[in-house]
């Protein structure tokens, strides 16, 4: 079985290195890149399963190769940074980072969020080799125009395949699996993600920001807010 291959952004030689080690350790193929134009550089070239991405690069940025990055690919990211405010947070989400770790961090924490961002990303060969008739095999929710499958983790929306990161799915799914019922962002927080986001309810906001500008619609369903609350997966 090939090795998943991991691109490591960091301008800081050590822990680059550092980083590196772990996961070869982990049985994972590494490249480095440090700075921001021989990510993008290598990106293309080595076509990895998962990206390491630092903010503060010395050329461009880390929002920036993600930026671009996010043109052409829904590779998984990880973005690194010493950097704890929410904002920084709020924005790689938006513009479309799987996960967020602050500096410095702990090794086995860091081998243990690549490995669920993976596992959530990639799915097995035989459930890959499903075709769209199977979708309404496993474990699917279906609603008017829409059905999501989290057997083959795919999401088909007025007949169309949609291309969507796996936090947005599963998120997606949670909600319409309970049509009506309110959850508030800590209880989504606690439900689908891994780790804790303290005191960063808006990583939610951003993922049901994504989700209704892709489910943009008129249907007898509609993922709505409810005010001083959270948000529920409405079904009319």
């Amino acid at each position: 079985m090939d090795k998943q291959k991991i691109l490591i952004v960091d301008d800081d030689e050590n822990i680059a290195e550092l980083i590196s080690l772990y996961l070869i350790k982990e049985c994972f193929s590494t490249e480095i890149a440090a700075n921001g134009r021989n990510a993008i550089s290598l990106f293309k070239t080595y076509q990895p399963d998962l990206i390491l991405l630092d903010i503060m690069l010395p050329d461009i940025d880390g929002y920036e190769v993600c930026t671009e990055i996010r043109k052409t690919s829904q590779v998984p990211i990880i973005m690194l940074s010493a950097k704890g405010e929410i904002f920084d947070k709020v924005l790689g989400l938006k513009l479309g980072a799987d996960d967020y770790m602050i500096k410095p961090f702990d090794s086995n924490e860091l081998v243990a969020r690549v490995k669920a961002v993976l596992r959530r990303t990639y799915i097995t060969p035989q459930m890959s080799s499903l075709k769209m008739e199977t979708d309404h095999q496993g474990d699917y929710v279906e609603y008017d125009g829409l059905l999501i499958n989290m057997t083959n983790y795919t999401v088909i929306f007025e007949g169309n395949q949609l291309d969507m990161p796996p936090k947005e799915l599963e998120l997606l799914y949670f909600l319409a699996k309970k049509p009506n019922q309110v959850f508030t962002r800590d209880q989504l927080l606690d439900q689908l993600w891994d780790y804790e986001y303290i005191g960063d309810s808006r990583t939610v906001d951003v993922h049901i920001k994504r989700l209704r500008e892709k489910l943009n619609s008129e249907h007898n369903w509609a993922i709505t807010t409810v005010w001083g609350k959270g948000y529920k997966f409405e079904v009319r």
